[in-house]
């Protein structure tokens, strides 16, 4: 890693070139409220190709046009290829960034941001711009008072969105930023987002613009708390017999945290149906996830009732749990800024500035501790581990949203879930912290490695966006080498993740999907974000049927028994029964056998062969009350001993 550079404070700006003369046009007639017009052009989110990209010069690859896109993320290095912004040389006196629409577009306005980069500031403080139909031949944005070109006020700070809408929008196929001055002992660096409007060519010459779309009639908008919950209760209307709205907690501002509930039979756990889950908006900002929920409640609720097949078994299958936002105050900040203006960062943590996805108990440091004290699992279990006491104490920080979670997860048996955030295109998987204190990356893999790379696998291959072999890297690494897939510590270590969690103290096996390079958005990407993820929601929901389940009984009365560990050999992590004795155990295909103990009973050990044919395979145990066990029960309801227990009871003294 290269030596960091000491930050200076930021000095006033410098011009671009002496002979710039820009006092005339200053006072820019800039309409009283800077709304966005058009949609964006899409150089966030990647609908703009690089090669639609061009410059006067660059300072170097990493520093290219194809980096000067909105809200691109640099690497830890300066110098890489990698870096966060598009920058001119330092010699350039004419320095310029070019869009090329391929089309003819009514441009209306520009969003401008300064380079991210932890070693410099850089960002630019004032720009003109300039249209061609030619890329030869250009004019500029003239301001209507004075007739010159319009100077447009850039940015003050390098992460901040600025927005800027044209004195008149303009039909033109190119657009040229000119930065004309930029922070004084920095360079001019910029990343921007186009706002622009598709025309229709009137020669016909040129192909129509592709359309963004989706076949199916969903409410393709971005929903406030307000409109999230109204769209939630109608879908509840309009299928009263599998949905279910309620309401796991508070937020700090007081919004509630609704679920949608989809089932058969709403409200109750039904004997050997696998509770799944799909959680979003965990950091607020990242807001495609919450309305890819709404979406899919919509289209379950509808294609039921027209009876598809492939969701009338879904649900009559399985019982489905959709929280579409888990951090609402969050999102109400990065709502109200837009979704092109919200930045990087605006909405991510809750009211009370905590990142939810760091605030759940760290479990695994004591695991590895045991571990390491060859403790597990003899003395400590390698499942369902207790919060730690500082956890649990009324001033530990701890979100209000994370202790209606973590309540959640404890009150209903999940088998599965996914996480659903946003600003990249890659699907991680547990563990998310790294073993070795201290380090920032480093592969470290749960005892269900193959599970886990299974289940994200089935994700990211169903992903549209994921699978399309032409699409570039979202920032600075390219999952695509990896079919998508990463185990999180091995991206970067995260203490308390939300995953981790659910895989130490629960049953359930949570994976993150992350599912744009662009966390917010336009609403008009909504249609194509849609198809890209519609299958792959289905398909992995319908991976709770992976592996084996069963139902663990008492031999002798046939009621099932409630808290049992069903231990597999050669994977050190057990789960337990729910409360009417069944279990799901997730498996890849393979033979394994399965131990199933509870206290007070008799261990019973099987084999379980799990194939590729859609399962779960049956997996059953009847298991027998020990001498003692009988006894005590016995004794406590004041009945008298039979002789064969005592005679038992007599032959266990005398080995004794």
């Amino acid at each position: 890693m290269k030596k960091r550079k000491k930050l200076t404070p930021p000095r006033p700006p410098v011009t671009a070139r002496a002979s710039v003369t820009t006092s005339p046009a200053r006072t820019l007639d800039l309409p009283e409220k800077q709304e966005p017009d058009c949609p964006p052009l899409g150089l966030e989110s990647l609908r703009v190709s690089d090669n639609q990209l061009d410059a006067s010069s660059s300072q170097s690859f990493g520093l290219g046009p194809h980096r000067g896109r909105l809200n691109i993320q640099s690497g830890l290095e300066d110098g890489d290829l990698f870096d966060g912004a598009w920058c001119a040389e330092q010699q350039d006196a004419k320095p310029w960034l070019q869009v090329d629409a391929r089309h003819p577009t009514r441009f209306s306005g520009i969003i401008t941001q300064g380079r991210n980069s932890i070693w410099r500031y850089d960002w630019v403080t004032s720009y003109k711009v300039q249209f061609s139909n030619d890329s030869l031949t250009w004019w500029g944005s003239k301001n209507r008072s004075s007739g010159m070109d319009a100077v447009f006020p850039a940015n003050s700070d390098p992460e901040t969105p600025v927005l800027n809408l044209l004195p008149e929008p303009q039909v033109a196929r190119f657009i040229r930023l000119l930065p004309q001055t930029w922070l004084q002992g920095g360079a001019s660096c910029l990343r921007a987002e186009i706002l622009a409007c598709p025309v229709s060519d009137p020669n016909g010459l040129l192909p129509e613009v592709p359309v963004l779309g989706s076949s199916d009639t969903l409410d393709f908008r971005h929903h406030d708390y307000k409109a999230m919950r109204k769209l939630m209760k109608q879908v509840n209307e309009q299928c009263p017999n599998i949905t279910r709205v309620y309401s796991i907690g508070r937020s700090h501002q007081g919004l509630k945290l609704y679920v949608m509930e989809m089932s058969d039979q709403p409200g109750e756990h039904e004997l050997g149906e696998p509770e799944v889950r799909y959680v979003a908006g965990m950091h607020g900002n990242e807001a495609l996830g919450r309305e890819l929920l709404l979406l899919l409640m919509q289209f379950l609720c509808r294609e039921f009732l027209r009876g598809d097949p492939r969701v009338t078994r879904l649900l009559t299958e399985t019982r489905i749990h959709l929280l579409p936002s888990m951090n609402p105050d969050g999102y109400e900040t990065a709502f109200h800024r837009g979704s092109e203006l919200v930045g990087w960062a605006e909405g991510r943590w809750n009211h009370q500035g905590i990142d939810l996805n760091h605030n759940f108990a760290d479990l695994n440091t004591p695991l590895w501790e045991a571990e390491d004290d060859g403790l597990v699992p003899d003395s400590v279990p390698n499942h369902h581990l207790p919060l730690p006491t500082y956890y649990t104490l009324p001033n530990a920080t701890v979100a209000p949203e994370t202790r209606a979670v973590i309540k959640w997860m404890e009150r209903i048996p999940f088998v599965l879930s996914a996480n659903l955030h946003g600003g990249e295109l890659v699907v991680s998987y547990p563990f998310d912290m790294t073993r070795t204190p201290w380090a920032a990356r480093e592969l470290t893999p749960t005892p269900d490695e193959a599970v886990f790379r299974w289940l994200s696998t089935v994700y990211a291959g169903t992903n549209w966006a994921m699978q399309d072999p032409d699409r570039r890297p979202c920032h600075s690494q390219d999952f695509s080498l990896y079919g998508n897939i990463i185990n999180g510590a091995d991206w970067h270590t995260v203490p308390g993740s939300m995953n981790d969690f659910s895989y130490l103290h629960t049953n359930c096996f949570e994976v993150t999907v992350e599912l744009s390079c662009d966390k917010f958005p336009h609403e008009n990407e909504l249609p194509q974000e849609w198809e890209n993820n519609k299958d792959a929601l289905l398909t992995y929901l319908e991976q709770v049927r992976m592996g084996i389940a069963g139902v663990v009984k008492d031999k002798d009365t046939e009621i099932g028994i409630a808290d049992a560990v069903i231990a597999v050999d050669g994977i050190n992590h057990d789960v337990t029964t729910a409360w009417g004795g069944d279990y799901w155990r997730l498996l890849t295909p393979g033979d394994y056998v399965v131990t199933a103990s509870a206290e007070g009973y008799h261990t019973a050990t099987r084999s379980c062969r799990v194939t590729f044919e859609e399962g779960p395979v049956p997996c059953n145990f009847h298991l027998t009350k020990t001498p003692k066990q009988r006894l005590r029960e016995l004794l406590a309801a004041g009945a008298k001993v039979p002789p064969d227990l005592r005679r038992r009871l007599e032959r266990l003294r005398g080995q004794n």
